[in-house]
């Protein structure tokens, strides 16, 4: 509970403004923030009547829900004015590798003109003291290496999705040389980069845990795309908390820091597709088939190094693999049960805290 007062000591009435608040990521940052009393303005696409963001009732607490497009620059640059945020934390995406394939054209635009938009509208807002730009691990060069990648390897990307997010990086590091440095905003702008993260809430399509949870709800053989695959998994709130707690220094420190974060999970993290798979399986009856689509290329093994945030910054990943596991299938029986999302995040996000 001390951690718990402490974060909230300091977010308490922060003005935080949120893009892709909607979002499976953005829903929980919104919930955590609310409960650290900050005041949040979201911008983001309006979501689904049946979301994550709806079903929890986010928009109750929120000082503006403004929904709207990353790529209106007009309107975002005039909502960041008139709000005046002191944080900024840019979540929205099109974050879905498969959706790169069906829609390259908007993942380009969302992706890297959306953050270009964001950073344009910062540069004019003096209140500003820490910005955030979220990113992923799929940004790095695939190489063979028995280490994860570290925030110094190269960046490449292949698929439009990753190839869009290494564009992030680039206009942002752009704007940190030209336009934030030896500005007020030194070294309080930075990219972030976190694993495959996991929980409650997420209903995307063509991602394991929905899909395996569909699968089990509708009785209905899940789809697997490349069980061998290696990915570095971890609760959602693992990152989220990392990105919080970077904003902080930001916000109070003057002293240099890196540009760019890993927030990935050990090293015991770094497990095949299938393993999550087998996981579920053994708690759960459902069937699964391999159908591998050889259009779309995906990174057959990644793996992020968080020594970093680690020493820099002191943040360090909280649950494992297992406990990860266990969070979403507790989540989604409780859901179940009919206790409300919104409680649920919340009565795991202070169980989190106390294990910090």
């Amino acid at each position: 509970m001390n951690n718990f007062k402490e974060y909230k000591k300091f977010w308490s009435n922060k003005k935080v403004f949120v893009t892709g608040h909607t979002g499976f990521k953005g829903t929980w940052l919104c919930i955590i923030l609310n409960m650290l009393k900050a005041n949040i303005h979201g911008y983001a696409l309006k979501p689904e009547k049946n979301s994550f963001f709806m079903k929890s009732n986010v928009s109750k607490f929120l000082k503006a829900n403004i929904f709207a497009d990353i790529n209106n620059f007009k309107l975002l640059k005039k909502e960041i004015r008139k709000i005046k945020p002191s944080i900024l934390i840019h979540l929205a995406a099109q974050p879905l590798v498969i959706d790169s394939f069906r829609y390259p054209k908007k993942t380009f635009e969302t992706n890297i003109i959306g953050t270009l938009n964001v950073l344009e509208a910062a540069r004019s807002i003096n209140s500003l003291r820490s910005i955030i730009i979220v990113t992923t691990d799929k940004v790095y060069k695939i190489k063979k290496t028995l280490r994860g990648y570290n925030e110094n390897d190269q960046l490449w990307g292949i698929d439009p999705y990753s190839a869009s997010k290494v564009g992030a990086e680039i206009v942002t590091h752009s704007y940190i040389k030209s336009f934030f440095y030896n500005k007020k905003l030194n070294h309080k702008v930075a990219t972030v980069r976190a694993g495959n993260v996991l929980g409650g809430g997420d209903a995307s399509k063509d991602r394991i845990i929905p899909d395996i949870y569909r699968a089990i709800k509708y009785k209905r053989n899940l789809i697997l795309r490349n069980p061998d695959h290696v990915r570095p998994w971890q609760h959602v709130i693992d990152p989220l908390m990392g990105y919080l707690k970077l904003a902080k220094i930001q916000y109070s420190n003057n002293k240099k820091l890196d540009y760019q974060w890993n927030f990935g999970p050990n090293k015991e993290n770094f497990k095949k597709v299938i393993d999550v798979v087998n996981f579920i399986k053994k708690r759960n009856k459902f069937k699964y088939k391999i159908k591998k689509n050889l259009d779309i290329k995906e990174t057959k093994v990644l793996k992020l190094n968080n020594i970093n945030a680690k020493k820099k910054l002191g943040w360090r990943p909280v649950w494992d693999f297992k406990n990860t596991l266990i969070k979403v299938e507790e989540w989604q029986n409780l859901l179940d049960k009919g206790i409300k999302p919104k409680e649920i995040c919340e009565e795991q996000i202070f169980e989190y805290l106390k294990s910090e």
